[in-house]
């Protein structure tokens, strides 16, 4: 007999079903589609464990990790799933959740749950996350339910008066029972539809700062003047004097406006918009490296407003994120205006996603982007909690139809939207003579925040920063316990927002 512990693969799907089945014959139906496991896979691959005997699927645990501290210890294993669809997932949380575990009868007396929860143990520890948690099923109840209140019944467990395989199993692997979760899995009749919370603490555990441990998140913006700059020196000093200010007052973010390096535009005014726009793209490389070195040395995460890129003979407007630890997303405009087709000839790009970062997940999009409701949806439906949105506006009525946008999305996707721009004149460049800012933070619009919705906003048309703190707790709050509740109360059965 031969027995592997390892990650589980799509391509072992049938077999998955056959063991599920065999486990949960009395729940044979609600097995896991091929396309939840996909996605697990896909999203955290080390989370998702299997034992093999003589090349057969025999054990299988799934797992995710999550900011449990937007969940807390009142959640359904709908809550923590996020309707099954593990969007709650992300690799900067703190705790693992365990989502599935089951071993086939037939090879109970190997012990194989122990080696799955050992290897839970063991990735908990190597993630240096706080500890595993998980909803336990008590099949057994229902032979007590009559007599015994779940509290009860836990307790006679734990003093070992009544036996039940998964609570027992569970309590001899160190985890600790803390509540009772009623209406935790609708369909698990055995248990009368509770499950018992239980933790397991990582004691190597070695808290990392700047997480939604913290519940508060610290937002620099920067209202960046236009001015000339006598070469790209100067104005990476006028970049690292922002940064360096942020990272003094500790912030967690700092966000410059929408392509705030076009005074670099100068020098090519001899050239059309769109051939000056391909020279200033040929620096983005530099600039975005120089800024990410910033980003570590000054210990902040830094969204680069946004910059031309030219790629197979096309324009995009590209904003990157560039994280503290030195890694780099990018986001391209998707949404392009009238104005930067015809004069620059530029292209939308076509990936819609949230990030992960060291204080959760964040989306990020740019100035004309805001005004489509759709993209913000769907990055809150990922997760995202905070929206992040550099723009560049010349007139006030342009800077107003992003501000009420911005403010909009915040309300119906119960999240914090940060805007900033540019402001002031910069003659001498040839389509961006003036620009009008205002740069803000918005809320939901109900009691736990400002009763105008808007967190801080900095002076119009004045080089400024504006620096407030969010509270992602407050979010949590609102989607249970808002006097509306907006993204629980769509009528998903009448339509829905999706991403093709």
């Amino acid at each position: 007999m031969q027995i592997e512990t390892r990650t589980l693969k799509v391509d072992d799907y049938d077999e998955l079903v056959e063991t599920m089945r065999r486990a949960y014959p009395q729940m044979s139906e609600y097995v896991w589609s091929k396309k939840s496991i996909a996605k697990l896979n896909k999203i955290f691959e080390a989370g998702q464990i299997c034992i093999t005997v003589d090349g057969k699927i025999a054990a299988v645990a799934l797992s995710i990790i999550v900011n449990y501290d937007e969940f807390g210890d009142d959640h359904t294993y709908s809550d923590i799933t996020g309707n099954y669809s593990f969007n709650t997932h992300t690799s900067t949380g703190n705790v693992l959740y365990g989502i599935e575990i089951f071993v086939d009868p037939e090879y109970r007396e190997l012990r194989l749950g122990r080696r799955l929860y050992d290897s839970r143990k063991e990735l908990c520890e190597l993630l240096n996350l706080k500890s595993i948690i998980l909803g336990g099923r008590i099949p057994h109840y229902h032979k007590y339910s009559h007599e015994l209140s779940p509290r009860e019944y836990i307790r006679r467990v734990r003093d070992k008066e009544i036996y039940d395989p998964v609570l027992s199993f569970q309590l001899s692997n160190n985890f600790l029972p803390i509540k009772v979760l009623k209406k935790y899995l609708p369909e698990d009749e055995d248990s009368r539809e509770n499950a018992v919370l239980l933790q397991w603490n990582n004691i190597y555990y070695s808290k990392k700062p700047n997480t939604m441990q913290d519940s508060i998140i610290r937002l620099g913006l920067v209202q960046w003047q236009m001015r000339q700059f006598k070469d790209i020196h100067a104005f990476y000093e006028q970049v690292e004097f922002f940064v360096n200010v942020m990272g003094d007052y500790k912030s967690d973010f700092v966000l410059f406006p929408e392509l705030f390096n076009t005074p670099l535009l100068a020098p090519f005014n001899n050239l059309s918009e769109r051939d000056s726009m391909i020279e200033l793209a040929k620096i983005t490389e530099e600039i975005k490296l120089k800024i990410s070195e910033l980003a570590i040395s000054y210990n902040v995460n830094i969204i680069s407003g946004s910059m031309p890129i030219f790629e197979n003979n096309d324009l995009y407007n590209v904003s990157y994120l560039l994280h503290r630890d030195g890694r780099i997303d990018e986001y391209r405009k998707i949404h392009i205006t009238p104005n930067e087709r015809k004069y620059y000839g530029m292209k939308g790009g076509n990936e819609i996603k949230v990030f992960d970062t060291d204080c959760g997940k964040i989306g990020l999009v740019i100035c004309y982007d805001v005004e489509f409701p759709e993209l913000p949806r769907i990055l809150a439906d990922q997760g995202m909690k905070i929206l992040f949105v550099p723009y560049l506006t010349d007139t006030q009525n342009a800077y107003m139809r992003v501000r009420h946008c911005a403010a909009a999305r915040a309300i119906e996707n119960e999240c914090y939207v940060a805007i900033a721009g540019c402001v002031g004149n910069l003659p001498g460049v040839n389509n961006m003579d003036i620009q009008f800012g205002q740069a803000a933070v918005f809320t939901p619009s109900d009691f736990a925040f400002p009763s105008n919705a808007v967190k801080g906003e900095a002076t119009p048309n004045t080089e400024m920063t504006l620096i407030v703190d969010v509270d992602v707790n407050l979010l949590k709050d609102l989607h249970y316990n808002g006097s509306v509740q907006i993204l629980k109360d769509r009528r998903t059965d009448l339509y829905e927002t999706y991403l093709k």
